[in-house]
């Protein structure tokens, strides 16, 4: 079935784009990630990637063209699809343009009355940051009405269905309206904020952007207003801090410690830069000062000494919390059950020799300004055996079943929200220090929450590493369309037989989850064979 591409909205205040340069030419086949043209926005010039797959069957925008924003830019389906009919509403669409521009004017009219938008005033709205985003969660406000707001602000922190991403302002001058609450779920274009002069009467605004009466829109301004207030006053009241000093903390630790009346300045955060997560606020503990003297223990064991030995057992409080699920949480949710359970998962594991490996390390890092991890090596080594047996980096499409050419391995990185999985692209073609150099960017701009959603995509094999929190062994879920993940283990220093004596030696257990639609047993078995291989003679990964 033939898929529309239109415009998309990449910034804010982009309301047409222009395509600079087309990447792809109709009758070209497309995979989703790949890259179908450059567009120029207000701002820059950006590339913008598939997110569908099958044949070019149209293009709407020449290079060279500008469009609004949701125009027709392209069209994708099966190789000698009809799409006369998609074309034809185009057509008729554009035969109606008179009748379209007497109701507009009749429109007009209508709303002549309504008072137009001072100048200097912004409506800000949400955002589209990803071209499958229908909606979004603002998790956190980092502005309040009335503060102050300068061109590359930061405003608020947004949940998309792949990421939480810092959205920045594009205006100078007061925040006068907040339309999205914290928590709350909103459509792409819905209201966000408006910003503008201090004195500016924004039920004005709002009555003129919804067309409704100033009646109701005032109504509504000082509900929302409302509850702006006392969302401000129960921040206020858990910070207690300078309005100039700052505490970064995630958005599920600022509402726990809201929860639990803890003050976010006595905590320290554990997190990149000292931001604040989940586990320090429930590590948290008040200070010392508040726990009893040594003597005092000692009295009340003492008193629980001289209690006869039938005394009751003290009973505690029993409760329950319910913490809303970010939108990055039920995506993942969404995609593991479906892999799980549509997916015939079977598992093989290898134990491999890690003595060589950790030897070929230690001289690798002895060079200057070069540092590689068991897990660069482990990831180059897929990538040597992906080549061999090209059956194990492909997806299954239902009637067929789709090779890669190429090798993008998706590395799964741990995250305050869940896990997300940036992706090495060409990891074939790569050496270990730019292996290495590239996963941790990536991890970086994820926990950092700076990754791009083209930056987790197009993953044809996945490597999942536990072995840092002491994990000997464990299986993995199939990160789909990819045939197959890799889990992987501890190193573990323990007695092993080699030539018919006991040695002490180094192994490490390695899980490969098979897709059984396109990977048999025996297929599995000998990519492990020669995993193993490069793991065990690293040397064969430098040649």
């Amino acid at each position: 079935m033939a898929i529309v591409v239109n415009m998309p909205r990449l910034s804010d205040t982009m309301e047409e784009g222009t395509v600079a340069k087309w990447l792809k030419s109709v009758g070209d086949k497309i995979e989703e990630g790949d890259i179908l043209a450059e567009i120029e926005t207000d701002k820059a010039t950006m590339e913008f990637e598939s997110f569908n797959e099958g044949t070019l069957l149209h293009i709407g925008i020449q290079e060279g063209d500008t469009a609004p924003v949701d125009s027709l830019l392209a069209i994708i389906g099966d190789e000698g699809e009809d799409i006369s009919s998609l074309l034809g509403g185009d057509i008729a669409s554009e035969s109606d343009e008179e009748p379209a521009k007497e109701e507009v004017s009749t429109e007009e009219e209508e709303t002549s009355g309504e008072t137009e938008i001072p100048e200097g005033v912004e409506i800000v709205k949400m955002p589209r940051l990803s071209d499958t985003m229908e909606e979004g969660t603002v998790a956190s406000w980092l502005k309040k009405v009335g503060d102050d707001v300068e061109e590359g602000d930061i405003l608020a922190e947004i949940e998309t269905d792949k990421a939480t991403m810092e959205f920045e302002s594009f205006y100078t001058g007061k925040l006068l309206y907040i339309g999205i609450q914290e928590g709350e779920s909103s459509p792409v274009d819905a209201v966000l904020a408006v910003i503008g002069p201090e004195g500016t009467d924004v039920d004005a605004v709002l009555s003129n952007k919804s067309g409704g009466s100033k009646k109701s829109s005032s109504t509504k301004a000082k509900k929302e207003e409302s509850k702006s207030s006392e969302s401000t006053d129960k921040k206020e009241a858990v910070k207690s801090v300078a309005d100039s000093e700052r505490i970064f903390a995630s958005p599920l630790a600022k509402k726990i410690a809201a929860d639990k009346g803890i003050d976010l300045a006595k905590v320290s955060g554990s997190g990149d830069n000292g931001r604040i997560i989940k586990k320090d606020i429930e590590n948290y503990t008040p200070s010392a000062a508040a726990a009893p003297s040594a003597s005092a223990n000692v009295q009340a064991e003492n008193a629980v000494a001289s209690q006869p030995v039938s005394m009751a057992l003290p009973s505690g409080e029993e409760g329950t919390e319910e913490v809303k699920n970010s939108n990055m949480r039920k995506a993942i949710a969404k995609a593991l059950g479906n892999s799980k359970f549509n997916a015939p998962h079977f598992y093989l594991t290898i134990e491999v020799d890690m003595d060589n490996a950790k030897a070929s390390r230690a001289q690798i890092n002895s060079l200057p300004d070069t540092k590689v991890s068991f897990n660069d090596m482990v990831l180059k080594a897929c990538a040597m055996a992906l080549k061999k047996h090209p059956q194990v980096n492909t997806s299954w499409n239902g009637d067929t079943t789709k090779y890669h050419k190429h090798i993008h391995m998706g590395v799964a990185v741990a995250v305050d929200e869940g896990l997300v999985v940036p992706v090495v692209k060409h990891a074939d073609l790569l050496g270990l220090t730019q292996i290495g150099g590239a996963v941790k960017e990536l991890a970086g701009k994820a926990r950092n929450k700076k990754i791009a959603p083209s930056e987790m995509e197009g993953s044809t094999f996945t490597v999942s590493n536990l072995g840092m929190f002491g994990i000997l062994e464990f299986t993995s879920i199939i990160n789909q369309p990819n045939s197959a993940i890799l889990s992987v283990g501890a190193i573990v220093e323990k007695p092993v037989v080699k030539n018919g004596e006991i040695v002490v030696g180094n192994t490490m257990k390695l899980t490969l989850a098979c897709d059984h639609r396109t990977v048999d047993g025996a297929v599995g078995a000998q990519f492990l064979q020669t995993l193993r291989y490069y793991v065990e003679n690293p040397v064969t990964m430098l040649a």
